[in-house]
């Protein structure tokens, strides 16, 4: 009985993992895992050092810069997911989350580099956009 409870959980586990190990993969793996993207475009930054290409699948945008992911647009990760409400969120995240307002940051841990979850939220207290980045680039 228990192995029913468990088992969910555990597979939630393993595709949140599988989502953390897109930060910092190379053009060449992205392409061969995922094949030609959706769609490319730029991504316009404040400063012109901040311009990204951006390659749009299924899974989500993945951010590159030179020859590596550095940010990746997830539809859910974590635990949460987009229309997710910011009670939710922070009950999810736990004391480890900064709220920020209109967005909250939250460290993972468990990477060879520092990775960090940003979760937007509309006016309504709804999450608009889920971001999982290397926060040293």
């Amino acid at each position: 009985m228990l192995l029913l409870f468990v088992f969910p959980l555990w597979a939630q586990g393993q595709a949140a993992d599988e989502r953390l190990s897109f930060i910092g993969m190379r053009l060449a793996e992205l392409i061969e895992r995922f094949g030609p993207p959706g769609m490319v475009l730029a991504a316009r930054g404040n400063e012109i050092w901040q311009d990204d290409v951006v390659f749009q699948y299924a899974e989500g945008d993945f951010y590159i810069y030179r020859d590596r992911v550095w940010q990746v647009k997830l539809a859910s990760v974590c635990g949460v997911s987009n229309g997710d409400r910011k009670a939710v969120v922070l009950l999810v995240l736990g004391n480890a989350a900064e709220d920020r307002g209109d967005y909250m940051i939250w460290p993972v841990a468990g990477k060879d580099w520092p990775l960090t979850l940003r979760v937007n939220f509309n006016n309504t207290g709804h999450v608009s956009a889920i971001y999982l980045y290397r926060p040293d680039f």
